[in-house]
C-alpha cells in the first residue's frame, strides 16, 4: 500500500487541475481569469500588448482583460462569452486547465460540456446583484455533474465600497440554497477581478477578510481524494495480439483505468459475462507495473484465455457494478430537436456502444427554482429531466456520484450522429 502511496504522490503531483467559471452575463467571467492569467505571468508580452491595442481601440479607460478569453468575434462584438473557452496555464505549485463557459441560458450546454471534467466550479456572484437565478441554474449545473468543489466569488466588490455586510448577506443566502445541493465542498471569496482584489494577491481594501485568495485555493484545493480509489474498474477499449514471434501468445486487455486499484494477482470478474480469473500483468510502453489506478492507461494480462471485448468490464470479484438494460438517469439535452421517447438512439458508455430508446420521462427540472415539473414531459434543447431508458444490451455501470467515468453517458442521433443527450446515471 505504501508502494500505491508513493507512486499515487508522484502521479498527482503532475496532474492537472480542471477548473470552470460561471456566472450570469457582465458578472466578470473573462475578466478574473484574465486576472488569473495576468497576475500569475501567464501571458506573454506580445498577448499583452494585443489586448492593450484592441482596448485603445474601444476607447476602453484600462486594459480589457476580458479578451485574453473572448477569443470568437462574435464574442467580442457583444462583449459575452458563447463557446467555451479553454486556457491552459501553471504556477510553481501546479497546472492548470480553465474552462470559460457562457452564462447565457441558452448556451447551458455549453457549460455541461465545459464542465463535465472538471474539479471544481467558479461561480461568480455581482455584488450589486446577489444571488440570481442563473446563481441557481449554475449551481445546480455543478451539483448535477458532482464537481467536488464550489468557489463562490463574490465579484465587483470595488462597486459597493468593499462593504463586509455586502459578502456576508450574498454567503448567507446562497448557504440556504446550499442544502439543496450535492457539494461536498463550497467555500466564498469576496474579489474584485477588475482591481484585482483577493484573485492573486491579497486585498488591501477588505481588511476584514482573512480567508485565502482564489489563487491560494485553487493551488491548494485537495483533488487527490477525487477519483474513486475504492472501486476497481477497467472499461476494455481494445483487444492487444501481436501475433508476432516475440509475443507469440500474448493476448492483453488495453483500456483506461475508470477507477480502484488493479494489482498483480488479484481474482477478477468480467462483465457481462461473470467469467473470473487472475491479472497475470499490467503492462505499459514503460514496462510491467505491479499495481495500477485512474487514469492511468494500461495493458491487463490475465492467466486465463476468457471471451473478452471491446466494452466489457474489468472488475475485482468481490466488487462488482451493477448490469442491467434498464436505466434511470438525470440528463441535460443537447440538441435542438426534442427528445423523442421510442425512437431508437445510440448510446455509448465507457466503451460500449449500444442502442437504446427513451422509455419513460418522469420529470422536467427547473433549474431556476430547483423544482420538478411532473406535468411537462416536451424535452427541448439545454433542458434538464429525469429519464429512464432501455438499451438493447446490457450495460456494466456505477451510479454518477459513485464513479464520473462509470455513471455518465451520451446519446447520438443516428441519422445526424449528433450528440444529443449527456446523461448522468442515479
Amino acid at each position: 500500500m505504501q508502494a500505491f502511496k508513493d507512486a499515487q504522490a508522484g502521479y498527482l503531483n503532475m496532474e492537472l487541475l480542471r477548473f470552470t467559471t460561471a456566472g450570469s452575463v457582465d458578472d466578470g467571467k473573462s475578466t478574473l481569469i484574465g486576472r488569473l492569467l495576468y497576475d500569475s505571468k501567464a501571458i506573454f508580452e506580445d498577448q499583452l500588448e494585443a489586448i492593450e491595442k484592441a482596448s485603445i481601440n474601444r476607447g476602453e479607460q484600462h486594459v480589457n482583460l476580458a479578451l485574453l478569453t473572448d477569443g470568437l468575434r462574435a464574442e467580442r462584438e457583444q462583449g459575452i462569452t458563447i463557446d467555451v473557452a479553454y486556457r491552459y496555464f501553471a504556477t510553481p505549485k501546479r497546472k492548470f486547465i480553465i474552462a470559460d463557459t457562457p452564462g447565457h441560458i441558452q448556451y447551458t450546454r455549453n457549460m455541461v460540456t465545459g464542465a463535465s471534467t472538471a474539479n471544481a466550479a467558479i461561480t461568480l456572484v455581482d455584488a450589486r446583484n446577489g444571488i440570481v437565478e442563473q446563481t441557481l441554474r449554475h449551481a445546480y449545473i455543478a451539483s448535477l455533474l458532482q464537481i467536488p468543489h464550489l468557489i463562490i466569488c463574490v465579484n465587483k466588490m470595488d462597486l459597493m465600497d468593499y462593504k463586509e455586510e455586502v459578502f456576508e448577506e450574498i454567503r448567507l443566502n446562497f448557504e440556504n440554497i446550499a442544502s439543496k445541493l450535492d457539494i461536498k465542498d463550497i467555500r466564498f471569496v469576496p474579489i474584485s477581478a477588475l482591481k484585482g482584489d483577493n484573485v492573486v494577491e491579497r486585498s488591501k481594501n477588505m481588511a476584514w477578510y482573512d480567508g485565502p485568495t482564489l489563487m491560494y485555493l485553487l493551488e491548494n484545493l485537495h483533488i487527490s481524494s477525487d477519483r474513486d480509489f475504492t472501486d476497481p474498474r477497467f472499461p476494455v477499449q481494445y483487444i492487444i495480439r501481436p501475433q508476432s514471434d516475440e509475443y507469440h501468445d500474448f493476448r492483453g486487455y488495453a483500456g483506461r483505468i475508470a477507477g480502484g486499484i488493479f494489482k498483480t494477482g488479484d481474482n477478477v470478474t468480467v462483465l457481462p459475462s461473470g467469467l473470473t480469473s487472475k491479472i497475470k500483468s499490467i503492462e505499459t510502453m514503460k514496462g510491467s507495473l505491479d499495481l495500477a489506478f485512474p487514469p492511468q492507461s494500461v495493458t491487463l494480462t490475465l492467466e486465463d484465455d476468457i471471451d473478452i471485448s471491446r466494452g466489457d468490464m474489468i472488475v475485482k470479484e468481490n466488487n462488482l457494478t451493477q448490469v442491467g438494460q434498464d436505466i434511470t438517469m438525470m440528463i441535460c439535452w443537447l440538441n435542438e430537436k426534442p427528445l423523442q421517447p421510442g425512437i431508437k438512439y445510440h448510446l455509448k458508455h465507457t466503451t460500449k456502444d449500444v442502442k437504446c430508446i427513451v422509455k419513460e420521462i418522469h420529470y422536467k427540472m427547473n433549474i431556476n427554482n430547483l423544482e420538478k415539473n411532473f406535468e411537462d414531459k416536451d424535452i427541448g434543447l439545454n433542458e434538464i429531466a429525469q429519464v429512464t431508458i432501455r438499451t438493447t444490451q446490457p450495460l456494466c455501470y456505477d451510479s454518477y456520484r459513485k464513479n464520473r467515468t462509470t455513471g455518465s453517458l451520451i446519446l447520438i442521433e443516428e441519422g445526424t450522429n449528433e450528440t444529443v443527450c449527456a446523461g448522468m446515471i442515479i
